[in-house]
């Protein structure tokens, strides 16, 4: 897969989102308002952060597909990390705001939701869950961590419609059977539904973070890289190896052993030829710098993971 489409998908994914998520959003705060549901019109509040993170993901993409430049000679690759960390922020503000309201709500008088509540609470479930499959499995064959991220809100409101559900349908049951506490289930169930989502948002918010600083490849994926270069016609040895992630790309920096009675001009071809397959056989390697010595006994291989002990 091209770049090109690694990214025309990811944006189709992010428009899916976009979409998806303000019908979801305005269908559930006017049933919610019309039918005295405290519960979806938090879960409304909560697909409305999702419009917004769909939105930012967006951003990211078309920012991390910017081509390299002066300022950034590796590309915009850490755009869509930046992206969902802003996600994340949206997302534990409005878990914020789904629990104060949901909570002032105790303190009101009581009153049944309606039943086409409860009917909404479960379209948003299904719906939710067939938006989250489709962007975390694509998010997961492109190595998108906005797509990722954003999948794992469609999560977070399955996980709130399902709390809103329990709620709504505690509260109508309760209203029909006469007993009032019951009908106070829709507001802690929005209290619910706010825990949840600050959950979420804290622990994407923390991975997002940790994927915008450059760290070491794992070494299992840094000797698949050693394999690439030691299948090159006239690469006699790989002397050093280091691979860091950059968002979701690689930058690799590889030190080989040649013949030394090449010519300089030989070298570079071998080195180029290095560069060149390294980057058709691994899609995520986004550049390559070779450094080509001639060939002398020393001690073997290292790589850029730690030798155990």
């Amino acid at each position: 897969m091209t770049t090109k489409q690694r990214f025309q998908q990811a944006e189709f994914a992010a428009w899916v989102g976009i979409v998806g998520n303000l019908f979801l959003a305005v269908l559930k705060a006017i049933v919610g308002t019309v039918g005295n549901s405290r519960a979806l019109v938090a879960d409304a509040v909560h697909s409305a952060s999702d419009v917004i993170g769909s939105v930012a993901v967006l951003i990211g993409l078309k920012a991390a597909k910017l081509p390299p430049d002066s300022d950034h000679p590796y590309g915009h690759g850490k755009a869509e990390s930046i992206a969902a960390i802003i996600v994340a922020v949206i997302l534990f503000l409005a878990g914020l705001q789904i629990g104060y309201s949901s909570f002032q709500a105790l303190f009101a008088p009581a009153v049944t939701p309606s039943v086409l509540a409860v009917f909404v609470a479960l379209f948003s479930i299904v719906m939710k869950e067939l938006m989250f499959q489709y962007k975390f499995r694509l998010g997961k064959k492109l190595n998108s961590d906005a797509l990722i991220t954003n999948a794992w809100e469609h999560r977070s409101d399955v996980l709130s419609s399902v709390a809103a559900l329990i709620g709504i349908g505690g509260a109508v049951l309760g209203g029909y059977l006469g007993l009032p506490w019951l009908v106070y289930l829709d507001p802690l169930a929005g209290i619910l539904v706010s825990l949840l989502v600050m959950r979420v948002a804290w622990k994407l918010g923390r991975e997002s973070i940790h994927n915008t600083l450059d760290h070491v490849l794992h070494e299992e994926d840094a000797l698949k890289l050693r394999k690439t270069v030691e299948s090159v016609n006239g690469v006699i040895r790989v002397d050093e190896l280091y691979a860091r992630e950059h968002g979701h790309y690689v930058i690799v920096d590889v030190k080989i052993a040649v013949d030394p009675d090449l010519t300089v001009e030989e070298g570079h071809q071998i080195g180029k030829q290095v560069k060149d397959k390294l980057m058709k056989d691994h899609e995520h390697v986004q550049d390559v710098l070779v450094h080509v010595n001639p060939y002398r006994e020393k001690p073997a291989f290292s790589s850029s993971f730690p030798k155990k002990p």
